[in-house]
């Protein structure tokens, strides 16, 4: 799900692999071994001894398998994400591209991204799974991972009233994301209510042949509908849109959706930037922004375009983010007009469509007035 960067800290980076297959850690074992700064900290057999040897070994890393005893793969995960926060790469052969629900189950409970065992077994494709392993790790060991805290009593932080910034009634909202943005977006989304009454363009880098997967788990899990934009098609209030599998998504002069496979705009299709500028093309001040976690720089520019629309713009804050780039990038160009932790941005949006909703009826009524004279007089009025 990341997309592959150098790792400039120039250290060793320090791996636990928890898998209960000898054969499966041997040659975990040898795959990382093909890179010079990977050191392997630990192995555990189960979730159960790697809570107990992470405060240990202190890998920088967690690798683990999904379907072990005493402890799955899952649980662990949660667990580690509570008490030891850290990144995971999950490696199984229960991950596959066909098994989207076991998957997005991981990055859910905290996992940052997945490999899948070759279904032939590790061996079967060595030289291709290391590389790929190797590239994940490197790029884990320099992200910063927020725990996951059980419930506690006591409210949340109010968010802070958008209506006031923006210079013209909201008419959409785009959300773009990269790493660590499925969680992300789960959390944005969830907040917001079966009433809401703004249609919302959704843009997330992920690999090829999971965008579905993406859509369908969010659909489960969000009171609002989340689809798949459909060439030509109007954007429908109340609804989140997600672009097809590699696909860019638009908004086009006539206001309906255009999914093209042009060219990767700075390595990304879909590109968060093309997202948020056809917005700012079309809605003007009417266009909201929200750029949350991800690597890169992608979706700063289209920031700043909706921004100098007149645009509302919103950036996750460092503190929430699991990869604090794109939106730093938002900021550090003058396109972020709000900074916020992630845990306010959907209660947020949610008070925007209050406002949308409130503004519309307010209209509404000023309007009344004017028809009961057309019917009193006979003489239409606007």
């Amino acid at each position: 799900m990341i997309q592959p960067s150098p790792n400039g800290h120039g250290r060793d980076i320090r791996v636990l692999i928890v898998d209960d297959s000898p054969l499966a850690v041997e040659i975990l074992r040898r795959m990382l071994a093909t890179a010079p700064e990977m050191v392997v900290a630990g192995v555990a057999g189960n979730g159960v001894e790697a809570l107990k040897l992470i405060p240990e070994v202190r890998p920088d890393v967690v690798c683990t398998d999904l379907h072990m005893p005493k402890m799955s793969g899952l649980d662990m995960i949660r667990e580690v994400m509570t008490r030891y926060p850290l990144p995971i790469l999950v490696i199984s052969v229960s991950v596959q591209e066909d098994q989207k629900q076991n998957i997005f189950q991981m990055l859910e409970a905290g996992a940052l991204d997945i490999l899948a065992k070759p279904r032939g077994g590790l061996q079967s494709d060595f030289d291709v799974t290391a590389h790929d392993l190797v590239t994940k790790v490197r790029i884990l060991s320099g992200v910063k991972v927020i725990g996951r805290r059980r419930a506690a009593a006591g409210a949340a932080a109010r968010p802070p009233s958008l209506a006031r910034l923006a210079a013209a009634p909201p008419r959409i909202i785009g959300i773009g994301a990269s790493t660590g943005g499925p969680q992300a977006l789960e959390n944005v989304l969830h907040h917001l209510s079966a009433d809401f009454p703004l249609p919302l363009v959704c843009v997330q880098h992920i690999a090829l042949g999971f965008m579905g997967g993406l859509v369908a788990w969010l659909a489960g899990r969000c009171h609002i509908p989340v689809r798949t934009a459909q060439e030509g098609a109007h954007p429908l209030a109340g609804t989140a849109y997600f672009p097809p599998d590699d696909r860019h998504l638009e908004i086009d002069d006539a206001g309906t959706f255009r999914c093209s496979d042009a060219v990767a705009t700075a390595g990304h299709r879909p590109s968060v930037d093309l997202a948020f500028s056809s917005l700012a093309r079309h809605y003007g001040g009417a266009a909201v922004g929200v750029l949350l976690t991800g690597m890169g720089v992608d979706g700063a520019q289209g920031m700043l375009d909706i921004a100098r629309a007149g645009g509302l713009t919103i950036a996750q804050d460092e503190q929430s983010s699991v990869v604090f780039g794109m939106p730093k990038r938002a900021i550090e160009l003058g396109g972020a007009r709000q900074v916020l932790p992630l845990d306010q941005i959907g209660p947020a949006l949610g008070e925007l469509g209050d406002g949308h909703v409130s503004e519309a009826a307010a209209r509404a009524h000023a309007s009344e007035p004017q028809r009961q004279e057309a019917r009193w007089t006979g003489n239409p009025k606007p």
